[in-house]
C-alpha cells in the first residue's frame, strides 16, 4: 500500500498564480497528495506576495519575482522543519498567493436613513452613498484575521464587514468635520477625507490600505425634504406673517385650479374653477391690504385739522379663524413656526372677532 501511495504522489516543481480572475484576494495552491520538490521554481508575478504556511503558521513571504526554493530562501520554514542539513526529499506545505492589486469601485451607502444631529435644523434623518479603493497591504495579518486556510477569499466575501465600517463612522465622521448639513453637497471631497482619516487604522488591523474614498450623493427621505423646501421658502421671504401667507396661497392656486380637469363634469369643473378664483380672490384682498397700508404710511400729512380716514377692516368669520388657526397649527408642529409665533398670529386672530 505505500508503495501505491508513493507511486501516486506528485512532486510539484514550477508554483505560480495566473490569477485570471478579478476580485480574488487569496488563493490557495492546490498541494492534495502532492509535495514540493527540492529546488522548485516559485514564480511571483507583479501585484503579488506568496507566503509559505507550515501547520497555520506563516512561515516565509516571497515577493514579485522567481525564485528557488532551498533551505537558504526559506529560513523560517527550514527552522520549523528542523532541517539542520540541506533537504533533499521533497516537502510538504501550503502556499498562499495574495492579489496586492488596487479593488476599485467598491459601493457603499446607507439602506435606511442615518440620524445625525445638525446645528441648523436639529435632528436630521439622511441618506448616503458612494464607493472606495482598497488593496491588500499585510498578507500575514490578513492571512490571520480574516483569509485562514480558505481556498479562496474575494471581495464579495469581505464587502458586507468593510461596508459596515464605513457606516458606522459616518455619523462621527459628520460631526467631525463641521460642516452642516445644507453645505455636505458642496463639500463632498472635505467630508469624505475626513472619513477617510477615521477608517484608516480599522482598515490596517485587517492587513488592509484604504487608497481612497468618495462621497457621492447626500439626500433627506422624501417627507423631510418637503418640510425644508417650506422652511427655506419661508426664510427667503423673512418673518413677515402676511407675506407668508401670501406665498402659500400662491403655492395652493395651481392645485386647486387642478380640478378643473379631473372633475367629475360640468359640476366638478365648477367646484374647481371657484376654487382657484377664491383662492385668487384671498390673494388680491391680501395684495391690497399690503398696498394701502404702504400709501398710508407714505402719504404726508398736510392737513392736521383733516380727521385721518378710518381703514376698513375686512369681517372675519369665526370659522375663517379656526381655519387660519388650524393651519398655523399645522406649521407650528412641523417645526416651520415657533411657539411665539403662533401665539402672536392666535392674538391677531383672536382680537379681529371682538
Amino acid at each position: 500500500m505505500g508503495i501505491f501511495d508513493f507511486v501516486r504522489k506528485q512532486f510539484v516543481d514550477v508554483i505560480q498564480w495566473a490569477e485570471d480572475s478579478n476580485g480574488v484576494l487569496s488563493w490557495r495552491y492546490p498541494m492534495l497528495d502532492m509535495e514540493i520538490q527540492n529546488g522548485a521554481t516559485l514564480i511571483v508575478r507583479d501585484s503579488q506576495i506568496a507566503v509559505f504556511v507550515n501547520e497555520g503558521t506563516v512561515a516565509d513571504i516571497f515577493g514579485p519575482g522567481t525564485h528557488k526554493i532551498s533551505t537558504q530562501n526559506i529560513p523560517i520554514l527550514t527552522n520549523l522543519k528542523n532541517w539542520d542539513k540541506f533537504f533533499e526529499s521533497p516537502f510538504k506545505s501550503d502556499v498562499i498567493f495574495f492579489s496586492t492589486r488596487l479593488q476599485l469601485d467598491q459601493k457603499w451607502g446607507t439602506q435606511q436613513p442615518i440620524t445625525i444631529r445638525d446645528k441648523d435644523f436639529g435632528m436630521v434623518r439622511l441618506r448616503v452613498f458612494g464607493n472606495f479603493n482598497y488593496r491588500l497591504h499585510d498578507p500575514k495579518k490578513f492571512y490571520t484575521e480574516i483569509a485562514g486556510t480558505r481556498e479562496t477569499y474575494t471581495t464579495e466575501d469581505l464587502d458586507g464587514q468593510l461596508r459596515g465600517l464605513v457606516l458606522q463612522n459616518i455619523s462621527n465622521a459628520i460631526a467631525s468635520s463641521g460642516i452642516p448639513f445644507l453645505d455636505l453637497a458642496s463639500n463632498q471631497i472635505t467630508f469624505a477625507q475626513v472619513l477617510t482619516s477615521q477608517l484608516q487604522a480599522q482598515f490596517e488591523t485587517l492587513g488592509l490600505k484604504l487608497e481612497g474614498m468618495t462621497v457621492q450623493n447626500v439626500s433627506l427621505p422624501e417627507e423631510l425634504q418637503k418640510i425644508l423646501d417650506q422652511k427655506i421658502g419661508m426664510g427667503m421671504i423673512g418673518n413677515n406673517m402676511g407675506q407668508f401667507m401670501q406665498y402659500q396661497t400662491a403655492q395652493a392656486i395651481p392645485e386647486m385650479a387642478k380640478g378643473v380637469g379631473n372633475g367629475s363634469g360640468v359640476s366638478g369643473d365648477a367646484m374647481g374653477m371657484g376654487a382657484g378664483l377664491a383662492m385668487g380672490q384671498i390673494l388680491a384682498q391680501n395684495m391690497q391690504s399690503a398696498f394701502n397700508n404702504s400709501n398710508q404710511t407714505a402719504a404726508p400729512q398736510a392737513n392736521v385739522a383733516a380727521p385721518a380716514p378710518v381703514p376698513a377692516t375686512a369681517s372675519i368669520s369665526p370659522d375663517e379663524v379656526m381655519a387660519t388657526l388650524e393651519k398655523l397649527g399645522d406649521l407650528k408642529a412641523k417645526g416651520i413656526l415657533t411657539q411665539e409665533e403662533f401665539d402672536a398670529k392666535k392674538s391677531e386672530l383672536l382680537k379681529k372677532l371682538t
